[in-house]
């Protein structure tokens, strides 16, 4: 089989060689350490584990254009402070800190004002350069692949989340609930407008949804609150999705999100990743609670990587019965991260692939 028809007899419970191979990704940090540790420099990372193609992704942009000027505001020997793309200013870490969580010190929305002049100018779905030169060409490239292909369309709590910060917009749930709404509602109209050409163009397998709207302890919001605000513009964004003819509709969320995933399945999501571990998610309880009609990506857990052999046999024993169900392909629990050695990482896929084909 090829990986395209791979991932889609996994993805619809069908008789299949076996589970798809591959990763969600890689911090830049954990590939510079593996090329110290043996990954060659002139080989692709796909190749070196023997990995499925299953990370491609229609480019078309739904980013902030034009987007907000980076600067650097301010500089230390360990830090520096920047304003981001997203208009976000904040604190980044150097040397061997780099990848961790910056601090975040202000957001480019506060006030219904700067939705209205910084943000919603920049949401213009017409926009030309949202869509790649040669659109017409690499279509017809498509029409021939054989791999499976996405389209990320967006975010409804968790772009507004990024622009406000969560103190501002948790408060402004319960201070301009009519102000949540209008905006949420108008990203819903935005990614529809925004995605059609290539809904309507390519022959997609499935579709990327983004919020992180979760933390280790829980939501970021209430059941209540999403039923309230987001179910209904998550019901128009999916049916207008499925009028294009594709089903599988993938939800992104680090983090305890559990409490949500009823209401994104009310709302027409029939996919959830990547499963965070440490977060107490746990892809055998989803699969005992959802069924078969929730697809799942990840649930590997990255401490297990860094830990080591035992613990990663522990990890791949627990989820081995989805291996075989189907409706799931194991990855890591978030992007690879660099306290993972290159000779953990290898067990790991070794033991991965061989479990992946077992009887």
């Amino acid at each position: 089989m090829n990986s395209r028809e791979r991932f889609l007899a996994t993805m619809y419970y069908r008789e299949r060689d076996r589970c798809p191979w591959g990763e969600m990704g890689f911090w830049p940090e954990t590939l510079e350490r593996w090329h110290t540790e043996g990954w060659p420099e002139d080989v692709y990372l796909n190749d070196f584990f023997g990995f499925d193609r299953l990370r491609e992704r229609v480019p078309v942009s739904m980013d902030l254009i034009p987007a907000f000027k980076c600067e650097v505001l301010d500089e230390t020997p360990d830090y520096q402070i920047v304003r981001r793309e997203s208009g976000v200013i904040a604190k980044e870490f150097k040397g061997k800190f780099s990848y961790r969580m910056p601090q975040w010190l202000e957001y480019p929305m506060k006030t219904r004002s700067d939705w209205e002049n910084e943000i919603k100018p920049r949401l213009n779905p017409h926009s030309a350069i949202r869509y790649p030169e040669y659109w017409d060409e690499k279509v017809r490239m498509w029409q021939q692949r054989d791999y499976p292909l996405a389209l990320r369309m967006g975010s409804i709590f968790g772009w507004l989340r990024n622009w406000m910060g969560l103190e501002h917009i948790a408060v402004a749930f319960y201070d301009d609930p009519v102000w949540i709404q209008e905006m949420m509602n108008d990203l819903v109209d935005f990614c529809c407008m925004c995605g059609q050409r290539a809904l309507e163009d390519v022959e997609l397998d499935y579709i990327l949804l983004w919020e992180d709207m979760a933390y280790k302890g829980g939501p970021h919001i209430s059941p209540r609150m999403f039923r309230q605000f987001m179910l209904d513009p998550y019901k128009k964004l999916t049916g207008f999705i499925r009028d294009y003819g594709i089903d599988l509709i993938f939800v992104d969320s680090d983090g305890d999100a559990e409490l949500l995933i009823p209401l994104w399945i009310e709302g027409g999501v029939n996919g959830f990743y990547p499963i965070e571990r440490a977060s107490n998610m746990d892809a055998i309880r989803l699969r005992e609670r959802f069924g078969r009609d929730l697809r799942l990506i990840g649930g590997i857990d990255k401490r297990a990587m860094i830990a080591g052999p035992a613990a990663i046999e522990a990890e791949l024993r627990h989820v081995a019965p989805l291996f075989k169900e189907g409706g799931f392909i194991p990855w890591c629990d978030h992007h690879v991260p660099p306290d993972v050695s290159l000779e953990h990482y290898l067990y790991y896929v070794k033991r991965m692939k061989e479990i992946s084909l077992e009887k």
